[in-house]
């Protein structure tokens, strides 16, 4: 039998790929990154309000194309593949990153008259304008209809669909009224690669409808009509354009179009898997299983997991929600994560220190020589607002224990430190709540290229970090459900055992190190619940100086 490939597409926030691998095994034949053309790295941005972030659709059509002939030229070198050979495609993106389109399903960014209205384009997951909106969906569910936000932590975020939508109609009602329907990115593409031009007839993934847009079978779809008039009664009209049922990875989302086959030079007619966010492939793509924490390090981080779906999961509160089929099919979904991971980094050697890949690398050097605790440093990670647990946008980032001799590397460190600390919070909270964490899988090219950063996260949060095999992990489990959906395996159980890995490293938890850490998450823990609104009435006065005797102390 010739060898089979699947294509497995990745929008991440700056870039996309495409990724070409062997469906017996995983290996990658052939890959391609391309940057976004527009904006700032990728992203449309409003000097005016640094809560915006869109992105073009054209983008992601580009990238598409480019990206897809570059990882077929890469894969044609090698011998035995033939682009005749590639049987399924699967496709992930960033969420809720949702697409304003007119009735032929195209977006209205397309539109000469629309063409520089940065609502006319995809709201990226990281953009927060819609707060407002989000509180006010939060405290009208909470009265009317509290079984909507229970199974995504009690709090509606402005990163979510039906805020941005309403944020829309209440700020621009030309673009919101021309917009026939709304389609999440991870949705819209695989429906253009099917040439599908009905907004109504897109396939939904239940993983951007349940975690996103307050989906769930137990109430009849989405939100009902009577509830989304309490928003706005366009909304309600709206509900109606969307869709009425969304489905999980063992459904296809179509099949390949002639004319996008011919563009990008595959077979027609090959199935396209369901669309899901990159986190959620990702988690695939490393060999998600029952007691295993995936976490996807990247500009911002996602935590997931599965928990078989004919067991019970309690609601958590402050998590991304729990939703049936959201990654694996027959398991439930369990998201949470931080909104800002690797932005932070960038932000302060990049923006704060003026520097470059080579000042990052000193920083790293010059931190990793540092002892816990020894800065003196405590910092707070939320410098684009808390995803999980506080659920909060408005909140923002806190450095802490500085002095006249305090160092660039030593804040570098401390801002590692600070995303080590929320990670834990997550931890704890989702174990609390009887959710199994036995292993802990860490994906994404910080997870690959940072060893001081692993080594501290495992310190911080007790757990062994290991790394997924592939660098393209996202991609790959885009990969492997295209390789289900075709035939090529029997379940996502086998694919996983067939096409995923593990790197040879292992980081475990240092005794003393975690010693120092447990003292300085407390610290942590006491700056997270003050400034978070937890703790109404706390006591601050002796941090900075606990600070300074763990400084003392590791110094000694």
């Amino acid at each position: 039998m010739p060898a089979t490939y699947t294509l497995g597409l990745d929008y991440g926030t700056n870039s996309a790929r495409a990724l070409i691998v062997r469906t017996s095994d995983g290996q990658e034949f052939g890959s391609c990154v391309v940057n976004y053309p527009s904006g700032h790295q990728g992203i449309l941005l409003d000097p005016k309000d640094h809560n915006v972030a869109r992105q073009s659709p054209l983008d992601h059509l580009h990238c598409l194309e480019t990206a897809t002939k570059g990882a077929l030229a890469q894969a044609a070198k090698k011998r035995g593949f033939k682009a005749a050979q590639v049987i399924g495609i699967g496709v992930d993106t960033t969420g809720s990153s949702p697409i304003p389109v007119d009735k032929n399903n195209q977006p209205l960014a397309a539109q000469k008259k629309f063409a520089n209205n940065l609502n006319a384009h995809c709201w990226l997951w990281k953009d927060h304008t819609s707060w407002r909106e989000a509180a006010k969906i939060t405290t009208l569910a909470a009265k009317h209809r509290p079984e909507y936000i229970a199974k995504c932590g009690n709090t509606y975020s402005s990163e979510w669909f039906w805020a941005k939508l309403w944020h829309c109609h209440n700020v621009d009602r030309t673009v919101f009224d021309a917009a026939y329907s709304w389609v999440e990115m991870c949705d819209w593409l695989p429906a253009i690669l099917a040439g599908v031009t009905d907004p109504t007839a897109v396939k939904r993934g239940v993983c951007a409808a349940g975690h996103k847009a307050l989906y769930a079978e137990d109430w009849g779809g989405l939100p009902d009509k009577k509830f989304l008039r309490k928003l706005a009664p366009a909304l309600a009209d709206l509900r109606d354009r969307l869709y009425t049922e969304a489905f999980d990875a063992s459904a296809s989302a179509g099949n390949l179009c002639d004319e996008w086959a011919t563009k990008l030079g595959l077979p027609a007619g090959i199935p396209i898997a369901i669309g899901e966010f990159d986190v959620h492939y990702g988690a695939i793509g490393s060999g998600v299983a029952e007691g295993t924490l995936v976490k996807v390090i990247g500009t911002s981080t996602c935590d997931v997991g599965v928990v078989s779906a004919k067991k019970e999961v309690a609601d958590i509160p402050g998590i991304c929600g729990i939703v049936k089929g959201a990654i694996l099919p027959g398991y439930y979904g369990i998201e949470a994560g931080q909104s800002a991971v690797g932005d932070i980094f960038k932000w302060w050697v990049e923006v704060v220190c003026g520097g470059d890949d080579k000042t990052h690398a000193a920083y790293t050097k010059a931190a990793a020589a540092l002892a816990p605790g020894e800065s003196g440093l405590l910092a707070l990670d939320w410098n684009n607002g808390n995803r999980t647990i506080l659920v909060d946008q408005r909140l923002t980032g806190l450095l802490l224990g500085q002095t006249l001799h305090t160092q660039p590397a030593e804040v570098y460190r401390a801002l590692i430190e600070a995303t080590a600390f929320g990670a834990r919070a997550i931890i704890e909270r989702i174990r609390e709540y009887g959710v199994p964490i036995k292993r802990v899988v860490c994906a994404g090219g910080i997870a690959e290229k940072n060893p001081m950063l692993m080594q501290i996260y495992a310190d911080v949060t007790g757990c062994t970090m290991l790394v997924a095999g592939s660098s393209q992990a996202c991609a790959l489990g885009s990969a492997v459900s295209a390789a289900v959906l075709a035939g090529a395996h029997p379940d996502f159980a086998t694919a996983e055992a067939k096409m995923t890995s593990l790197k040879d490293v292992t980081y475990k938890p240092e005794p003393k190190a975690r010693r120092t850490y447990n003292q300085l998450y407390a610290l942590y823990r006491q700056l997270h619940d003050s400034f978070g609104g937890v703790s109404q009435n706390a006591d601050l006065g002796k941090v900075m100086k606990d600070l300074l005797t763990l400084k003392e102390k590791a110094r000694a």
